[in-house]
């Protein structure tokens, strides 16, 4: 750190040049380095920002006694070694989803980050959306009760994506609706069973060796009593992207867009006492709000922005960290253990929905 600010570096400016701005107006970062290796790009975004500090090779990151963190926005097979070495070279490390695609590099990422001591954050969007964010309180606040169930879902089609997605294992990029419900529960997946479902062009079949273009798993918590439930479709599927997560508790329920005006809300019991069957329940229809309240003044104008205004959160839980000499709240072990569940339910699917331990990465 240079005059108590910090020096970021953002690796990867397709989905990364979101986060660039904001790294340079949070007011713990007095730098900010950008790196990609398409050359043209690179000039692109750094006379879009106004940045000097521009290189082509990581290397030059890992190398620059100046840069104190990195934030890798790069392609996915790239995350687990990239990661290693960010933390092998003394600097801390923000990463996209997922943390890696095997549960050998999720174990190497864990490890380099205890040896290195520096902040390692997975930047999962899902859980800082200002749905999560406004769940998360009425959770926190007791006015759902007890937890019952939790649902999570991402709908999307990759088609025409790089080519390193193609094939891909629905439940290897999972953490979009993992996230949020492991992040409500407060505690990690311990078993999972999970099968495939549907069909899709035998041409996708050969790279990871994956039949499958949905994967459906039922998961035990860590949590006594409380199940989640999962989808996630990557191909072959006609649905509109979505990431969406439902939690059903004793007292009170919120869904994702189920209605029929098509409005997320919460479902309550109504006060009156019930008259014959079953209990009447009221919907109340919920617009998230955004919170740059949680934010430094100085991020407040992006609270609004990309992927349900997560963008600026997750910058400042990640800046903060590092200020703070703490573990960020999605640290290695709760990345892992988020990440681990997508990669565990792909192998139960496999093995025609048997069930698999989730390996505990805080042992």
């Amino acid at each position: 750190m240079k005059d108590g600010k910090l020096h970021i570096a953002v690796v990867g400016l397709g989905f990364g040049s979101g986060f660039v701005p904001i790294y340079a107006a949070h007011p713990a970062v007095g730098a900010v380095t950008i790196c990609d290796t398409d050359e043209a790009r690179l000039a692109r975004v750094g006379e879009k920002m106004g940045f000097a500090a521009c290189c082509r090779e990581f290397e030059q990151v890992l190398g620059s006694t100046e840069i104190d963190a990195v934030h890798l926005a790069t392609p996915v097979p790239l995350h687990a070694e990239q990661a290693v070495a960010v933390l092998a070279a003394g600097k801390h490390c923000a990463c996209a989803v997922p943390m890696a695609t095997s549960l050998a590099d999720l174990a190497r990422i864990v490890r380099a980050q205890a040896v290195a001591g520096k902040v390692y954050m997975m930047m999962e969007t899902a859980v800082y959306t200002k749905a999560c964010l406004f769940i998360r309180d009425r959770v926190a606040a007791g006015e759902l009760g007890r937890l019952q169930l939790l649902r999570g879902a991402h709908y999307q089609d990759m088609s025409n994506w790089p080519v390193y997605w193609e094939g891909l294992p629905p439940m290897h990029y999972a953490t979009h609706a993992a996230g949020p419900p492991l992040a409500l529960a407060g505690c990690r997946a311990v078993t999972v069973r999970c099968l495939g479902s549907g069909v899709m062009d035998k041409r996708l079949h050969a790279p990871y060796g994956n039949p499958y273009p949905i994967e459906i798993a039922l998961f035990e918590l860590a949590r006594p009593n409380l199940v989640l439930e999962l989808t996630r479709t990557l191909f072959a599927t006609a649905i509109g992207s979505r990431e969406s997560f439902d939690v059903y508790g004793e007292t009170g329920s919120f869904e994702w867009m189920i209605n029929r005006d098509g409005k997320s809300g919460l479902w309550r019991f109504a006060a009156d006492p019930p008259q014959g069957r079953g209990r009447r329940v009221e919907f109340q229809p919920v617009e998230f709000p955004h919170r740059p309240d949680l934010l430094p003044p100085e991020l407040g104008p992006f609270a609004a922005g990309g992927h349900g205004g997560s963008h600026p959160h997750l910058v400042h839980e990640f800046v903060s960290s590092i200020v703070e000499q703490r573990r960020p709240a999605i640290d290695a072990v709760t990345s892992a253990d988020w990440t681990a569940a997508g990669i565990c339910a792909h192998d139960s699917a496999m093995r025609g929905g048997e069930k698999v331990m989730v390996p505990d990465f805080a042992t």
